[in-house]
């Protein structure tokens, strides 16, 4: 019995709106609905070709897992071979490349050329016939690949039809990925359920597309970025960014900050950017890829036998080396979290030597196998302490020693808890009494978000607590100039410098006030949502268990914390004689034009310093936070915006500029 036209119509409809959704959560980035509602709209489209089998037409979003599991991978020989690329690791040696290039063609090439991200994952080619989704395969050797149009199907941004006019046919290149938060969940997954995690991004991602089972495949969160195309029948370029804005236009994703220079120098400049970059993206790259734009330059160009003349991969430093453990240390936070630390033979990763590398916790440890006298992999993001890949158990000789944790704390000898359902271990004593503890939280205390006393740093506070001078706090407004000039290589105005930062903290807001505190749990957002809900320090001290569940954002676990911290005689204390030292401001309101905002800034500032821009959020009404949680209302974006950016697009969060933030204020820069 076939379905009936008003089913039809509404199956059509379904199809139009998840596939239009689909383009502009993955492509675009600006989805318009939430997860949830997408989740009616598809749950709607199964039920109704549950009801009307006859409507699942392979191309229908439902039909991304329908597949069976496939007994082998096919061969699949290509049209047009995908060709590896040449790589390059030195400024000389691109200028080599551009020299070479110009020997072939017998004249200068200027450009322009084009630039975008290596993306560090598995190489595919989609075909499309008459603007349906018919293929993918892998690179293989260039010219034959395996199919894995199964598994690459079940990726949510790959459309399986594209958007308007569409060529005849038409072959894309591009990466399968995974983000690398989503890796990490990923790989939390499978060791939740006692399965092999993996080493990373992109070996999962190979992984994953070449499983036998769609099903699996479908379980992991892998995407695609187009960079290019093999053959194209019905439409003809001239540059290779016109083909790639089609393909965007198309509704396929294209490979991220992609861009057009002109020069070598572009290039260059370029290739610095994203190596600034590279730790704020939220997939892995490896380097820059710059391409010939000119489509018929490219033609004169050609190939060599594995790659092309017009292309070249410009590599970052390597993030990855292979080192061994010599020792475990482990050192106590301001919240009395113990951390290991991993003491390793140095060696240099992405350009910077390292001697040491995180290893999070015991159970992190224990999921590792990490022994002491390993051999393992360790990686490096940014100037932070590198973290431990995995370790290399073939290289073991049995000499290797347990990692046991410590049954005293490293700081005060006190002893070590480890709470009930979490993987972390304590220091059994109160902040008060353990001075490793206490080092980390003076300096929380000070840093710029808190109270802002500068010239407080790791070195003069290790000093301070070490001599006796602070013990709480409270200590810090009471020290005399004359005390600190006793101190080994404290000077005159060095000592005048830090008192006067010490008389300026002395104003401050209930904000800044309770996240100086260090209540475990309690961040920037949550200050301000508790200093909206209270208005008072004496409220907040006094509130029940129930007031505090009240609070927009403050879930149970967070209430409990700040509870059981006022409840404890020796804070209450500390707390009172810092309200006898500091006097706590309502913030000066000019206007409410951000009132119930919670604002984010990310990316560079051009007219005012974060701080004045955090300060004009304050006086209209609004709040401010460091990261995207959960309350976060608007996120003000400037040049070079990366993960917060994007997360904040993912969760619908309203972006704007500079320019919009300052009308909304009504403030132009210099001026209030």
């Amino acid at each position: 019995m076939s379905a009936p036209e008003s089913a039809r119509k509404r199956h059509a409809e379904l199809c139009r709106q998840i596939d239009h959704h689909n383009y502009l959560y993955y492509v675009l980035a600006r989805p318009e609905i939430s997860d949830a509602e997408y989740d009616r709209l598809f749950d709607e489209l199964r039920e109704l070709e549950r009801k009307h089998p006859e409507l699942a037409a392979p191309e229908s979003p439902t039909q991304r897992v329908g597949a069976r599991p496939i007994e082998k991978f096919e061969k699949v020989t290509r049209r047009v071979p995908m060709l590896s690329l040449d790589k390059v690791t030195s400024e000389q040696e691109l200028r080599d490349w551009l020299s070479l290039m110009e020997r072939e063609a017998g004249e200068a090439v200027r450009g322009p050329f084009t630039v975008e991200p290596k993306i560090d994952g598995d190489s595919v080619e989609l075909v499309y016939e008459k603007g349906v989704f018919t293929r993918a395969a892998t690179r293989g050797d260039g010219r034959v690949g395996e199919n894995v149009t199964h598994t690459v199907r079940t990726i949510r941004g790959i459309p399986m039809r594209l958007r308007g006019e569409s060529p005849e046919m038409l072959e894309v290149r591009g990466e399968i990925y995974m983000r690398i938060k989503d890796f990490a969940e990923l790989n939390r997954r499978l060791a939740e359920r006692g399965e092999k995690t993996f080493m990373n991004p992109r070996n999962a991602t190979s992984g994953s597309i070449r499983q036998l089972d769609p099903k699996i495949a479908a379980d992991r969160p892998l995407r695609f970025m187009a960079h290019g195309g093999g053959a194209i029948k019905g439409r003809a370029f001239k540059r290779h960014s016109e083909a790639l804005a089609f393909m965007r236009e198309l509704g396929l994703p294209i490979v991220d900050r992609l861009d057009v220079v002109k020069d070598v120098d572009g290039i260059l400049k370029y290739y610095k950017c994203m190596l600034e970059m590279r730790e704020r993206l939220d997939f892995e790259i490896d380097g820059v890829v710059a391409k010939v734009d000119d489509l018929a330059l490219r033609e004169t160009l050609g190939a060599r036998s594995r790659s092309p003349r017009w292309a070249v991969a410009y590599k970052f430093p390597a993030r990855e080396e292979v080192t061994q453990v010599v020792a475990v240390a482990w050192s106590v936070g301001r919240t009395g979290k113990l951390t290991p630390t991993a003491a390793l033979k140095p060696v240099v990763v992405g350009g910077v030597t390292v001697s040491a590398a995180t290893l999070d916790n015991l159970d992190q440890i224990r999921l590792l196998d990490v022994h002491v006298g390993d051999w393992m992999v360790v990686k490096r993001a940014g100037d932070v302490i590198p973290d431990v890949v995995t370790v290399l158990q073939d290289r073991r000789t049995g000499r290797e020693e347990a990692i046991e944790p410590p049954a005293r704390c490293p700081a005060c000898h006190g002893k070590v808890v480890k709470p009930e359902g979490e993987v972390n271990l304590y220091c059994a004593r109160p902040l008060w009494e353990c001075a490793g503890q206490l080092k980390e939280y003076i300096q929380f205390f000070c840093s710029r978000a808190a109270m802002d006393i500068e010239g407080f740093g790791e070195e003069w506070v290790k000093v301070l607590v070490d001599r006796g001078l602070v013990k709480t706090p409270v200590d810090l407004y009471r020290l005399k100039k004359e005390t600190l000039q006793t101190l080994e290589r404290m000077g005159d105005r060095l000592a005048e410098k830090m008192r006067e930062a010490v008389e300026r903290s002395r104003d401050t807001t209930l904000q800044r006030f309770i996240l100086a505190l260090g209540i475990r749990h309690v961040g920037q957002a949550t200050a301000g949502a508790l200093e909206d809900h209270f208005q008072t320090i004496e409220r907040l001290m006094d509130a029940s268990l129930e007031d505090l569940r009240q609070v927009q954002d403050v879930g149970p676990t967070v209430a409990q914390s700040i509870h059981d911290y006022f409840r404890d005689a020796a804070n209450r204390r500390v707390v009172r004689d810092l309200l006898a030292e500091v006097r706590i401001k309502k913030p000066e309101v000019k206007g409410a034009a951000l009132a119930g905002q919670v604002v984010v800034f990310t990316g560079g500032l051009t007219s005012m310093t974060r701080e004045d821009a955090k300060k004009l959020v304050v006086e209209h009404g609004g709040r401010t936070a460091d990261g995207i949680g959960r309350g976060v209302t608007l996120v003000v974006a400037g040049p070079g915006a990366g993960g917060k950016l994007d997360k904040a697009r993912e969760r619908g969060i309203r972006v704007i500029d500079q320019g919009e933030f300052l009308k909304i204020v009504g403030s132009a820069p210099g001026h209030s």
